[in-house]
């Protein structure tokens, strides 16, 4: 049987899980993930761990924080008084937003705290930090 290769399409079916046993995604019900293997469109670790299967092949696979969405920083927290939030928004916790950064890019936050003076946001992913397990099963795998 081939083995996915670097290049490849590959359509995976998969379950991540924190630590913890909790489901943080799924490919259950829907249809399987299709990427291109080493293409970065997917964290480093789903993408080695990928390489080598067969199709029909299932593993469960320990991804390190370093391989996943890597650690928490600190500096993606801003502190935003809230003079600066658009009248028009009722922010919420955990509502996420799209906000303009420094250099003209768009940013992905999620509000983690409203005061009567200031909103925080968090820019970080939010598996950022955490090692992930994941179940695969290689569905397809074709060359390009």
């Amino acid at each position: 049987m081939t083995q996915a290769r670097k290049g490849d399409n590959v359509k995976v079916h998969y379950t991540g899980r924190l630590d913890d046993g909790t489901v943080f995604d799924s490919s259950e019900g829907r249809e399987p993930l299709g990427f291109a293997v080493g293409s970065g469109q997917v964290i480093a670790g789903f993408d080695e761990a990928v390489m080598g299967m067969t199709v029909g092949e299932s593993k469960v696979v320990h991804i390190p924080v370093e391989k996943a969405y890597g650690a928490r920083k600190e500096e993606l927290v801003m502190i935003v008084p809230v003079e600066q939030v658009p009248p028009d928004l009722d922010p919420e916790v955990g509502m996420r937003l799209e906000v303009g950064g420094a250099n003209g890019e768009i940013m992905r936050v999620v509000v983690t705290e409203i005061t009567d003076s200031h909103i925080t946001l968090d820019a970080n992913p939010p598996l950022a930090g955490k090692d992930l397990t994941f179940t695969l099963e290689l569905i397809e795998c074709s060359a390009p």
